[in-house]
């Protein structure tokens, strides 16, 4: 049995490209600009192909830019949708049972590390009203604690 040729990183970065067109962050920035440093961050951690691959794609299902189906059907590797669906948030899941999910997902917490460390960049939050900036500081505190990265 042959196995199915795998998508490019640069193929990946393409899909999440288009799959987010027209998608800005809170700060009203195009949101690939988050997708590219997130994956950016992966690499400079450490991660490896399948983790940047899911950093491109982290939040594609949450924010049903790319359907689980998709998801699914791609052609990525089992670890990479391991990944991607690991950090995925579910609507009406606590924060201690998401992070319990990345922590028992081989790979998961390195993407979300770079995700957090973007999303609190203090740059980014600071175009925000005082209160969303506030609120959206602690919540990624809370997360970073859950997960154990602290310090």
């Amino acid at each position: 049995m042959t196995e199915t040729p795998r998508m490019t990183l640069a193929q990946v970065e393409a899909t999440a490209r288009a799959a987010h067109t027209g998608q800005t962050d809170k700060a009203g920035r195009p949101y690939a600009e988050h997708l590219r440093a997130v994956a950016e961050g992966v690499r400079a951690r450490g991660g490896d192909e399948e983790q940047i691959a899911a950093a491109w794609l982290h939040d594609a299902v949450e924010d049903d830019a790319l359907s689980a189906q998709w998801l699914r059907e791609a052609a990525l590797s089992s670890r990479t949708k391991d990944i991607v669906l690991a950090v995925t948030k579910r609507a009406g899941e606590p924060p201690e049972a998401y992070a319990a999910r990345i922590l028992a997902t081989p790979g998961a917490l390195l993407v979300k590390e770079s995700d957090l460390a973007h999303n609190a960049d203090p740059a980014r939050l600071a175009v925000l009203d005082a209160a969303t900036r506030t609120r959206l500081t602690e919540k990624y505190a809370r997360m970073r604690a859950l997960l154990g990265l602290v310090g």
